[in-house]
Order: C-alpha cells, then structure tokens, then sequence
C-alpha cells in the first residue's frame, strides 16, 4: 500500500498583534490545549476551500479566496510517529466576529499575543506560528 499522509488547513487571524486560538475540547486528541482554527483536507476539496469550510464550522467568519494568503507550511511527525503535512493560511480580511461555533469541541477562543502564546499550545500549532512571524515559508517538526 502507498504511503499517505493527512493534509492539514490552519487559520491564522491576528488583529492588533494577537492571534485567534482554540482550546480543544472533546476531540480525543490534545484536549485542553490551544490550536489555531483548522481541520483535514476533505475528499474532493482544494486546501483554500477547506480553510474557507473550517473558518464558517469552527469561528463563525466568512472568508473568500482573495483574502487568504498561504504563510507557512510545515511537516510535522507527532509523538505516536503519524506525519502530516500543515498549510497555514493569513486572513487579510474576513466578515464577521469570530466566535465559538463548535462548542462540542472547544471549550472558548481567546486572542493571544502573536509572539507570546500559552505554554499549553498544540507544538504543530506553535511551529507554525513561529515560521509566520520570522516570515519562514517552510519548516520541519517532530523530525530527527
């Protein structure tokens, strides 16, 4: 059987130097800690129309295509040794307050400082943030 890897979208939304984080509730994985607003690739969907998809489940703003830049990717091996690959998209813009839209899965969002983000942050998530503020298009984590 062919290797396969899961296809992450991850949403960065910062205003006023903070950036919107999740704290996972309920999910069966890194429950109680923070994550950016983000899911897999679904079958058939392209990964500007899933981040577009995970923004309207998850925080409740509308975004379009022209409003997304891609900031980061990285390609993270967890713990268990799974690997995945993570686009991180900047919203220049969106519509709409975000808000807590998926309640059976997040306990609050909260706005964090960009450069200071909770110890408790989800390390894939934290990667990825650090590489969009040294403005780095690329990175490994979890690797040798």
């Amino acid at each position: 059987m062919p290797y396969t890897s899961f296809v992450d979208v991850l949403l960065l939304l910062v205003r006023d130097g903070h950036v919107l984080l999740a704290r996972r509730h309920n999910t069966g994985y890194a429950d109680g800690q923070w994550n950016l607003p983000s899911g897999k690739l679904e079958e058939g969907e392209d990964v500007v129309a899933a981040v577009i998809r995970e923004a309207r489940e998850e925080v409740a703003i509308d975004l379009d295509r022209g409003d997304l830049d891609m900031a980061t990717s990285v390609h993270c091996r967890n713990p268990e040794g799974e690997a995945r690959v993570g686009f991180f998209f900047h919203a220049r813009q969106w519509r709409g307050e975000p808000g807590n839209a998926e309640p059976h899965k997040c306990s609050r969002i909260e706005w964090f400082p960009v450069d200071r983000l909770p110890a408790d942050t989800v390390p894939y998530t934290r990667a990825g943030v650090e590489q969009f503020r040294r403005g780095e298009r690329f990175g490994l984590h979890g690797w040798p």
